[in-house]
Formats: C-alpha cells, sequence, structure tokens
C-alpha cells in the first residue's frame, strides 16, 4: 500500500460535467496526442465480470480501507493507484471500484480533475457515484493521496501511477533476444579525439545504418541469467544516450580507397558517450494503457537484477524479473514482493535442537510496466526491507 495519506480537505461541492470512469490508463509516448482525443481501451472480459458481480450487490464494507471517506474530489496529481487505495484496502482491485457503479460509469479508463466521488454505505454494503451538479457533499473531511509532482495527459485524465518514475525507462531499459548489438554499427572515433563525447558534440560512426536517422547508444550488453535455472533469458544494454545522423560516410571499395565514417551528433546523453558504444534505431513510439491488476493466472518468479548495476534496491526503483509475454505477463500487472524466510532452530525442547525454515513473508508490491519476452521490468511501488536479485515474487 502506498503511505497514509496526510493531507485533509473539506470535500468541495462541484462538479464539472465529465463523463468518465473510476479507473484510467497511464498514457505515454510522444507524437500520441491525436490517439488521446477519443481514447477506446479494451476492457478485459475478466475485469467485465468482475465489475459486473460486484455492480449487483455493491462491496463489502470490510473490503473498504479503514479511513475510507464519505467523499473525494479529484485533484490535479491523483493516481488511480491512491484513489483506489483512498476506498479499498488493496488499490489493484479497481474493477471492483468500477463496479461499484457500473451503470454511471460506462468507460472505467478515465477519471479527471474536478470530479467528486460519493462513497454510499447501506445494508453492509457500500456503492460509489460520481456526483451530479446540485448534489449535497458530505461535510466530513476527505484524506487525499499524497502530492506528486506530474501533468496531466493531453486528454485531462490523471495517470495510474506517476509517469516521472518509469518515463525514462520505456525508451531507456531495453532487452534484447541475442547479443544483436555485437555486429550494430558503432563509434569509431569521436570529435577532436576526445576520449568522451556529451551532448551536442559530433561522434563518427561505421556500420550499416539500414536507412535510420535516429539512434540510441548502448555500452556493452549484459546477460540477464535466471536466478534459478541460469539459463540466459536476454541481454540488457546500458543505455548512454542518444544521436542523430548528419552526414554520410564512404566505405570505399580499392585497397587505396579511404574509409570515411558517417557523422553523428550526440543529441542526448545519460553517460558519456566513447569509442566502441553501439547504435540502434530508435523505436516508433507506442500508445501504451497500464490498467493496474493482479495476473489471470498464478506466477512465481524472480528478481533478475537491480537495473543500473544497483546491488539492492527500494521504493520508486526499477527491478528486471525473469517472466514475460511467454508466461502470460502483461504491463499493468501488480506483483507481491517475498522476503525470504530464514534458516531458524527451535531451542524450547532442552537439549534437543531442531532445526527449521522460518516461512517467507509478504513485504511489498511490484507494477510491471515494460514486457518483453522472457523477461519484463517493474517498479517497486513500496517495500519493508531491501529488494536484492533472486527475491521472489508472486501474484498479490
Amino acid at each position: 500500500m502506498l503511505p497514509t495519506p496526510r493531507t485533509a480537505r473539506s470535500a468541495p461541492a462541484r462538479f464539472r460535467g465529465l463523463t468518465c470512469g473510476l479507473s484510467c490508463s497511464l498514457l505515454l509516448g510522444l507524437g500520441a496526442t491525436a490517439a488521446l482525443a477519443q481514447p477506446n481501451f479494451p476492457i478485459t472480459p475478466g475485469q467485465r465480470a468482475t465489475a459486473q458481480q460486484v455492480a449487483q450487490a455493491g462491496v463489502a464494507l470490510a473490503d473498504l480501507a479503514p479511513n475510507a471517506p464519505d467523499s473525494h474530489t479529484v485533484q490535479r496529481g491523483d493516481t488511480l493507484w491512491g484513489i483506489s487505495g483512498l476506498f479499498l484496502k488493496q488499490p489493484w482491485r479497481w474493477p471492483e471500484l468500477w463496479g461499484m457503479n457500473l451503470e454511471q460509469i460506462r468507460n472505467p479508463h478515465l477519471i479527471f480533475p474536478g470530479q467528486v466521488l460519493v462513497l454510499d454505505k447501506s445494508d453492509g454494503r457500500a456503492r460509489l457515484r460520481v456526483a451530479q451538479p446540485g448534489d449535497g457533499q458530505p461535510g466530513g473531511t476527505v484524506k487525499l493521496s499524497p502530492r506528486v509532482r506530474s501533468e496531466l495527459l493531453e486528454n485531462g485524465a490523471i495517470a495510474s501511477i506517476p509517469l516521472n518514475l518509469i518515463g525514462p525507462f520505456l525508451t531507456e531499459a531495453v532487452v534484447f533476444d541475442s547479443n544483436e548489438l555485437a555486429t550494430a554499427p558503432r563509434i569509431v572515433a569521436t570529435q577532436e579525439g576526445r576520449v568522451m563525447v556529451s551532448r551536442g558534440e559530433t561522434a563518427y560512426v561505421r556500420g550499416d545504418l539500414g536507412g535510420a536517422r535516429d539512434f540510441r547508444l548502448f555500452r556493452e550488453l549484459k546477460p540477464l541469467l535466471d536466478p534459478v535455472t541460469r539459463e540466459v533469458l536476454g541481454y540488457e544494454g546500458r543505455y548512454v544516450g542518444t544521436a542523430e545522423y548528419t552526414r554520410a560516410g564512404v566505405e570505399g571499395s580499392g585497397e587505396k580507397a579511404a574509409v570515411v565514417p558517417a557523422t553523428f551528433n550526440v543529441t542526448s546523453t545519460r553517460l558519456e558517450a566513447v569509442v566502441g558504444d553501439r547504435l540502434s534505431p530508435v523505436p516508433q513510439q507506442e500508445l501504451a494503457a497500464y490498467v493496474p491488476r493482479p495476473p489471470a493466472k498464478p506466477v512465481d518468479g524472480r528478481i533478475i537484477a537491480i537495473y543500473g548495476d544497483g546491488l539492492r534496491a527500494g521504493q520508486n526503483q526499477v527491478v528486471s524479473i525473469n517472466r514475460g509475454q511467454r508466461d502470460g505477463i502483461e504491463r499493468g500487472h501488480v506483483m507481491a514482493l517475498w522476503r525470504a524466510g530464514k534458516p531458524a532452530v527451535d531451542t524450547t525442547q532442552g537439549a534437543v535442537r531442531t532445526p527449521m525454515q522460518l516461512p517467507d513473508e509478504r513485504h511489498g508490491l511490484l507494477f510491471v510496466f515494460r514486457v518483453f519476452d522472457r523477461v519484463s521490468y517493474a517498479l517497486i511501488l513500496n517495500v519493508a526491507d531491501p529488494v536484492v536479485p533472486g527475491d521472489r515474487f508472486t501474484q498479490p
């Protein structure tokens, strides 16, 4: 769960007349403005079935968060995760929020600032509705989720989780199926013979560019090994930056023909570029829909590595996991993190010492945001103890 909200305000009696749902999609991708104008994201049969089931009777009061407010006004900076956790004990149970008001909420992927969400409790059940113009609002205190520096999407909807936490990793965190960068174009020289090249400086490149103009720069590829089987699941490239093609080169055809490398301008850097760094074309940006939800079937996997060569990770850091598309993992899946039980000894039997293995303890949550064939990247939403490679995760 996210930290307990601390800010309290009186719920204003206002409503902007926007039709929306109590769920949203995290929309990322440059050049996607046109697509954002009229979003039409699919609802899985399982999500719809859950919502329909809940819509018939509402949600049991026991499933509400201990301090669920009577109403909440959606604010700039709110996220689906925060709002779900405000009303329910488990934030990923968004279909039940949708189902609490299925007739009124036709599109569960959109929620907008200014809407007033009212919690109705009767006959031991709870239902959520969107306040209509003229409704009287409860006068109690409303708890808001922690404020996060973020921007609204082009269509005004709030995000599933804070965009700033995963935005850079959508292009920087890349897993290749094979060591394909070994034959990719490479930097062979730098401007004025410099050891390192920074943003705005020139690098010279040899290799087949394939007609592309914009490239990502990577250092050496690191094999990602399954913590259990030690099988290579993919190769992770260490992201360096981006470069833009500016002038063609000449490879030459005769023994005396000079080789002239292509000229590139380094447009951005995470690390300073050096001779030997490899180039990979910038992929077309995709419009990615993220809806927090548990996997449809049981999952049991392990953390492969901490992104960025870290030895351990905490909240809001990124890890790679040994499950991907072939294992049924999808963007938006929420996973439970488990702390391995430690060996212990039963000393209550006098001279007899019985060795024991304490059970694993659940201590955090992961949010999957990028999926490859056999590997995925996930954000640590919250965790009690540091996460290390080899730690286990399951469905929540």
